[in-house]
């Protein structure tokens, strides 16, 4: 398990492409010396459990978050079957393969078996390429359909980002900028709680951010920032026509953490019964790429 590095301008990228496509920590070298992490990667940390480990940016594959067969923890309905499914896929503890690489980023192809098919029963080729810039870079998870019936998915991606910045900050001194249509409280069970429409910037210090559900964007954009708009971190889903109308973010942190996670996932959790999942005919793909900007 080899951990690849990228130097692109002043950003370093440190990836294991082939463990979960997972990239860990992405850092600014800056110009007196110092060194800014944008995607967090605790200091003291177990590699063999990279699922327990609160950093990088674990890819959600085939379903982001929770999914339930009604009432029924960690299981999905498809073609009258109920099939398990771990919280937020099988993508982060796959092994992958590598189809393509160089100066500028990636491809990797999940490697399918027996295992696998327990979870998602059919043909497909899922690959995750990452594209790496001097201040930016971009991920896309792409879904092939290989066999002869449709298949759904609603995929996603958990960044930690690095919050507060500085030393003397604290998350009262940041801020979320998101305009979405609806919003929910992801809650214990599978249910999500409408709430008021919340303000278009909202400190992150504002502990209903904890677990909320953003849909139905104005734009496909969350930006996080200093509350003088400086130093900002822009994520946005790019390409296609539809780019903004099913994309979702789910703001989570846990308390006196070092991180805060705004995650881009393609739909609200559990898409089959919310009837949100994207699928995929026979013999065609999708596609979902998300750009992590400094802006």
């Amino acid at each position: 398990m080899e951990i690849k590095r990228w130097d692109v301008g002043p950003s370093t990228f440190l990836v294991l492409p082939e463990k979960g496509a997972k990239l860990l920590n992405w850092h600014l070298n800056m110009s007196d010396g110092s060194v800014r992490d944008i995607i967090h990667w605790p200091e003291t940390s177990n590699s063999n459990d990279l699922e327990g480990i609160h950093g990088g940016i674990p890819v959600l594959f085939p379903f982001a978050g929770k999914v339930y067969d009604s009432a029924k923890e960690n299981y999905w309905h498809w073609n009258r079957q109920s099939i398990p499914m771990p919280m937020h896929g099988f993508a982060r503890s796959s092994d992958f393969r590598i189809r393509s690489m160089d100066k500028h980023g990636f491809e990797v192809e999940l490697i399918s078996n027996d295992h696998v098919k327990t979870f998602y029963p059919f043909d497909f080729t899922f690959t995750v390429i990452y594209h790496f810039l001097e201040l930016s870079l971009q991920i896309s998870l792409v879904l092939e359909n290989e066999g002869k019936e449709p298949i759904p998915w609603s995929a996603g991606l958990h960044p930690y980002f690095q919050i507060p910045w500085r030393n003397g900050l604290n998350l009262k001194d940041h801020q979320l900028k998101l305009n979405s249509r609806q919003i929910f409280q992801y809650e214990k069970g599978g249910m999500m709680k409408k709430s008021l429409n919340a303000k278009e910037r909202t400190s992150l210090d504002n502990p209903n951010l904890i677990n909320r559900v953003h849909y139905e964007l104005n734009s496909p954009t969350a930006e996080i920032s200093l509350l003088n708009d400086e130093e900002s971190i822009k994520i946005t889903e790019v390409g296609g026509a539809e780019a903004g109308s099913r994309l979702t973010f789910v703001t989570w942190t846990k308390e006196k953490s070092s991180f805060y996670c705004v995650e881009p996932w393609m739909s609200p959790p559990n898409p089959i019964e919310n009837k949100s999942a994207r699928i995929i005919p026979p013999g065609r793909r999708d596609e979902f790429t998300v750009e992590i900007e400094l802006a």
